[in-house]
């Protein structure tokens, strides 16, 4: 027992020694880690201020010789002492403040400590690398400007070569270019004296100025010849075409004035003018596009001259063709009120078909009116023959219009008329197949005649009666009188056809008996059944009687269907 709890001892101190080593371990690290921060600001602080910046600005104060970069130059001083004299100084007391918490491992002053030096240091080195910037732009100035005004001369020479071998294309332009090129003489000239003098700030607006300078004229170049041709040759020619063109039409009777080719030859020679003008003063602007629409204003206006002279043609010829069909309709308009009154009174107008009359009446005269003004404009020459040509096709499918109007009504006239022809020949001609179906029944003397027959007959009749009086009646209505040829129809045709089925069963009825009389002294049963046969067909019932001899004759003559077929 007493081992054990040894051992328990044992082991447990073993834990705290343990322990407390890892604590003194970690402790001495973290005062290493510290302590290596704290060295790493104070190389940070140390490389603030370093050679680069003294040495460039010792190189600015063997090349100051104006008074501005005098100024600059004691502005950048000032910078680099206040934080040389106060701030690293300050920096300093601050880094051995924070080695001397992390001594006393005070760890947690000291890590706000560091942070704040930290950002302190930050904020000075983007106030040194900024003044280091603005001392380097003096300092390498020199040598980068040397190199920017060697491009450029290597442009310009470019440009003045081009621009002698085509000095022609530029006509009285060139002068003023000449003069923009002595000009950019001058400034190569002012740069280098700014360079000797060390007149960095003129030398940076002389290279600004030269730069703008050669890339305009480098534009005026490349445009300026295209501007001249099209501002001195092509346009003018253009001007002076459409001048002869034009009043050569105005000459042979084209109305032409709505096209203000004179306003607009006038403003087009002033806009040349100014952008004449503009050239010699180095400005283009966007005279190319300009120039360039004023020629397609131009190859737009022949279009126009050629439509005119198209219209012309189209016009007389359409005109003529025009007052043909309105002369057509205007007869045809006047023979049918010539007619109205008998047509009102032969038929049962509705107002709403006499209205459509009136209404297409009227529209035909504002028609004829139109045309007599167009033609009056064609003879006058007042409005362009375009716009009278599209005048013209206005008023065509107007009288198109107009014309599948009066076509409607027509129609609904002449189906009116059509109708009432049809029903008087349709009339005649049931009337005769009644007729027909009358004298064929007289001629077979039938013995009794079925009283259906007889109503059916008189409704046939009846109906004709009708038609005559609905074709008596004045106006007529068409849709009546056409449902009453319709009924009499039917029913004639149906008296007919039972008037001939009813005589062909009463000759079958009848042939049958005298063909079976020869059958009567042999067989008894024959004679009993054409007996009553006999009896039936008295009666009037045929068809009875048929069945009854045709049945009985069945029996002994296999053959009496094909001789007797119903």
């Amino acid at each position: 027992m007493d081992s054990i709890l040894l051992i328990a001892v044992a082991a447990s101190l073993l834990a705290i020694i343990l322990i407390v080593i890892t604590i003194v371990i970690i402790k001495s690290n973290q005062n290493k880690k510290y302590k290596k921060e704290v060295e790493r600001l104070d190389i940070e602080k140390n490389n603030l201020l370093g050679v680069p910046v003294l040495s460039e600005i010792s190189k600015v104060k063997e090349l100051i010789k104006t008074d501005n970069l005098k100024d600059k130059m004691e502005d950048w001083d000032s910078t680099f002492k206040f934080i040389r004299d106060k701030r690293i100084p300050e920096l300093t007391d601050s880094i051995s403040d924070a080695e001397f918490m992390v001594d006393r491992k005070e760890y947690k002053s000291a890590i706000r400590k560091i942070a704040s030096i930290e950002m302190e240091l930050r904020t000075l080195k983007k106030r040194t690398e900024n003044l280091l910037e603005e001392v380097k732009v003096i300092t390498e100035s020199e040598e980068r400007n040397r190199a920017l005004i060697t491009k450029l001369k290597i442009v310009y020479r470019e440009l003045e070569n081009k621009f002698d071998r085509n000095k022609k294309e530029y006509g009285d332009v060139a002068s003023y270019i000449e003069k923009e090129f002595n000009r950019i003489d001058k400034l190569f000239v002012e740069f280098e004296r700014a360079m000797d003098n060390n007149e960095y700030v003129a030398v940076e607006k002389r290279i600004n100025s030269l730069d703008e300078k050669i890339n305009k004229v480098s534009k005026l170049i490349e445009d300026a010849p295209t501007i001249v041709l099209l501002a001195t040759v092509l346009v003018p020619n253009k001007i002076e075409e459409a001048d002869i063109y034009y009043y050569r039409m105005k000459r042979d009777g084209y109305p032409l004035d709505y096209l203000n080719v004179e306003y607009n030859i006038k403003e087009i020679r002033n806009k040349i003018d100014n952008i004449m003008d503009n050239l010699k003063n180095l400005e283009m602007g966007d005279s190319i596009i300009e120039l360039k629409t004023f020629m397609d204003y131009f190859n737009s206006l022949y279009n126009d001259f050629d439509k005119e002279k198209e219209s012309k043609d189209l016009f007389r010829q359409n005109i003529r063709e025009l007052g043909q069909k309105i002369e057509n309709i205007n007869r045809v308009v006047r023979d049918i009120y010539l007619q109205i009154d008998d047509i009102k009174y032969n038929y049962n107008l509705s107002n709403e078909d006499i209205n459509k009359f009136s209404l297409l009446n009227r529209n035909l005269e504002n028609i004829n009116k139109d045309y007599k003004i167009l033609v009056e404009q064609g003879k006058g020459k007042t409005f362009a023959y375009s716009k009278l040509v599209e005048e013209l096709d206005g008023l065509s499918l107007k009288l198109s219009r107009l014309q599948d109007d009066l076509d409607y009504q027509l129609r609904s006239i002449t189906s009116m008329q059509d109708d009432e022809t049809r029903a008087r020949e349709q009339l005649d001609t049931i009337d005769n197949l009644l007729r027909k179906a009358k004298y064929r029944l007289k001629e077979y003397k039938i013995p009794v005649i079925p009283s259906s027959y007889y109503i059916e007959l008189t409704e046939a009749q009846d109906a004709i009666r009708e038609i005559v009086k609905e074709l008596e009646k004045k106006p007529i209505v068409i849709k009546i009188l056409n449902i009453r040829v319709d009924t009499a129809r039917d029913l004639v045709f149906k008296i007919y056809n039972k008037t001939n089925d009813m005589i062909k069963l009463v000759n079958m009825a009848e042939n049958i008996i005298v063909y079976g009389n020869r059958y009567r002294s042999t067989y008894e049963e024959i004679d009993i059944a054409l007996s009553k046969a006999e009896e039936l067909f008295k009666r009037g019932k045929y068809k009875d009687s048929f069945d009854i001899s045709f049945k009985s004759l069945g029996f002994i003559d296999k053959n009496i269907g094909e001789k007797f077929k119903y």
